[in-house]
């Protein structure tokens, strides 16, 4: 992401991911320092649709593609090492989540359906076409470069082909799950200010971070302003 248009003031961090996730994260970035490129190497090889994103992110003029993701790895150290440490809360459960483990199930089974394992045939058309269908939707921004509304539209039909195999209403039931989630990191941060006071510099409260792809972010808005669901969520470490 390019400097200009990143966040500039926020006082904790939210990961759409486990905690087990996060300790992978930290984990990948120390095994790309010793082996770079080694994870980006898998990827392409590996014909999944994570590796077709690869392919295509490397043949566009951007900074990328990198595994980890260089923008999650500057948020996370950013947040360990700034004002003593930011909150960082990892938002999806850990898998000894019993409703988690069963939506995990579920969607596993929808992946080995027929109708899924078919459609995997036309995967290659099917992704152009969806590229290409994105591309009206990508608008012009003066802190972003053709080649990088390339990528949106990429990691679109990415996004897209990820998100076959579930069901509208398993697709609901995480969103729903995520954005209780949310409310509840954002709540257990301002419960923070009871006991440290003016930690963070908002007079309107603090504000909780959260990359989110750009795909998904018009239904988890959505999800989250109709969400009245607050789950409690534990603050790393």
């Amino acid at each position: 992401m390019p400097a200009k248009m990143r966040p500039r003031e926020w006082d904790g961090l939210a990961l759409l991911c486990s905690e087990d996730e996060v300790q992978s994260l930290r984990e990948e970035e120390d095994q790309d320092k010793t082996s770079p490129g080694i994870h980006v190497e898998s990827a392409s090889a590996s014909g999944t649709t994570l590796g077709m994103l690869v392919k295509d992110l490397q043949e566009l003029d951007i900074d990328g593609p990198s595994i980890p993701d260089p923008e999650r790895i500057r948020l996370l150290r950013h947040a360990e090492n700034s004002r003593g440490g930011m909150p960082i809360y990892p938002i999806e459960p850990d898998i000894e989540d019993e409703d988690w483990a069963d939506l995990q199930s579920k969607w596993a089974d929808e992946q080995v359906k027929l109708r899924n394992l078919i459609a995997t045939i036309g995967r290659s058309r099917r992704w152009a076409k969806t590229r290409k269908g994105a591309i009206s939707m990508v608008n012009r921004s003066k802190w972003a470069t053709p080649d990088l509304g390339a990528a949106a539209t990429v990691c679109y039909a990415w996004w897209s082909e990820e998100g076959m195999a579930l069901t509208e209403e398993l697709s609901r039931i995480r969103t729903r799950r995520i954005s209780s989630r949310l409310r509840g990191a954002l709540a257990d941060m301002r419960d923070l200010s009871g006991k440290e006071p003016n930690w963070w510099d908002s007079d309107s409260g603090p504000i909780l971070l959260t990359p989110v792809q750009q795909a998904y972010l018009p239904s988890l808005q959505n999800s989250l302003f109709a969400c009245e669901d607050v789950e409690k969520v534990v603050r790393e470490g």
